[in-house]
């Protein structure tokens, strides 16, 4: 029988939870037992919630300092915040589960997981809730919340955090990060290893939001490097606006400014080098590419220790200081690219092509137990 699967995701705070939303969706052409319904968080809250939900990319393009105080404060008491947002998003979620009817409900945004959870609690509803989780290694404690009849880590470093925040072991599935199935190679000899003899194509991006140094890590590059470069300025239209204007009349063809893109794999597919900042959808869109990364900095609270997760698995580098980009690349770059050349292969063994897949059979499987479950509890 086909299980109705309902999403509970967002638009507003970042491009990630959309993108690890759009893998699962990709996966149902392999399941066909499964009907997926996406619902925006947020818009059940209506205009008050929708407003603190489209804050984020403001906040986090302009004051690091203000959201690192945001997550700090809300990580304290994270009942607080699920009792605010339960009371926000309670009479539409109930509309919703009306119409929709599902069999199982999966949250991919920490904001939903304890609201959610409060209100199936109070109001005896019985439907399968799972987590899964879309960071790696900092989790906010609002990922973790024991009521989840599972809760799904990308990491193991994930699941480790889980653990201390009072989640049992066996309530925690480890799968990988999802990744939308246009950033992997069929064969991964298409993607050619570097020779010194040739031109480097970087490229320069930091999430959907569009933040950090930018222009200066473009000026380091195109000073000091044969190379082109292309900038993905997000959502930021003033920084692309500033970045066409200040390096386009220097620098010519040499450069490429783009807006929010949805053809962002073609410009990895295309590139030696993404320069980024510790997202980890960008990230692991870029591993799953088999670009190497170099990682430039990190949002304050859930990603400031991705960059230290990447060069433990050597699946990139981290240079924080633009000044110390030419110093950086040339390591890279030392002896025909020998040190490019061991994160792409490392890259290659890290990355799990089918974790979309695999969340979604185990989703299933919930699905099935919990129902075999409840006819055992009727007979």
């Amino acid at each position: 029988m086909k299980k109705t699967l309902l999403i509970i995701s967002s638009d507003h705070t970042g491009h990630g939870h959309k993108s690890i939303t759009e893998s699962l969706c990709e996966s149902v052409k392999t399941q066909n037992e499964v009907k997926i319904h996406v619902v925006d968080g947020f818009l059940l809250g209506k205009h008050l919630l929708l407003k603190i939900g489209k804050s984020y990319g403001p906040i986090t393009r302009n004051s690091e300092n203000l959201w690192k105080l945001i997550w700090k404060l809300s990580a304290l008491k994270p009942s607080l915040v699920d009792n605010f947002i339960e009371k926000l998003i309670k009479d539409n979620f109930l509309k919703t589960i009306a119409e929709i009817k599902p069999d199982i409900i999966l949250s991919v945004h920490p904001n939903f997981n304890g609201s959610i959870l409060n209100i199936l609690e109070k109001q005896n509803i019985t439907i399968p809730f799972i987590t899964l989780i879309a960071d790696l290694v900092n989790i906010y404690p609002l990922w973790a919340d024991s009521r989840a009849n599972y809760i799904i880590s990308p990491t193991f470093e994930a699941q480790n955090k889980c653990i201390e925040f009072g989640i049992p072991d066996e309530k925690i599935k480890v799968s990988g990060f999802p990744v939308r199935s246009r950033f992997f190679l069929k064969n991964y000899n298409q993607r050619k290893f570097y020779k010194e003899e040739r031109s480097l194509n970087c490229l320069i991006m930091s999430g959907g939001e569009g933040v950090g140094n930018m222009k200066k890590i473009a000026d380091n590059l195109l000073n000091h490097f044969d190379c082109t470069v292309k900038i993905v300025a997000g959502k930021n239209e003033k920084l692309k606006t500033n970045l066409e204007r200040s390096l386009k009349t220097q620098y010519g063809d040499r450069v490429e400014i783009y807006g929010y893109t949805q053809n962002i794999q073609d410009l990895m597919l295309s590139s030696d080098i993404a320069f980024t900042r510790g997202s980890p959808n960008v990230m692991f869109e870029a591993i799953a590419s088999n670009t190497p990364l170099i990682i430039t900095g990190a949002l304050p609270g859930q990603e400031e220790d991705n960059p230290a997760f990447a060069e433990n698995f050597n699946l990139g580098v981290v240079c924080k200081n633009p000044k110390e980009i030419k110093d950086t690349v040339s390591k890279l770059l030392e002896n025909d690219g020998e040190k490019l050349n061991e994160i792409k292969n490392c890259q290659r063994n890290f990355i799990n092509a089918n974790a979309a897949e695999d969340i979604l059979k185990f989703i299933l499987k919930v699905g099935e137990t919990s129902n075999e479950e409840a006819k055992v509890k009727l007979s």
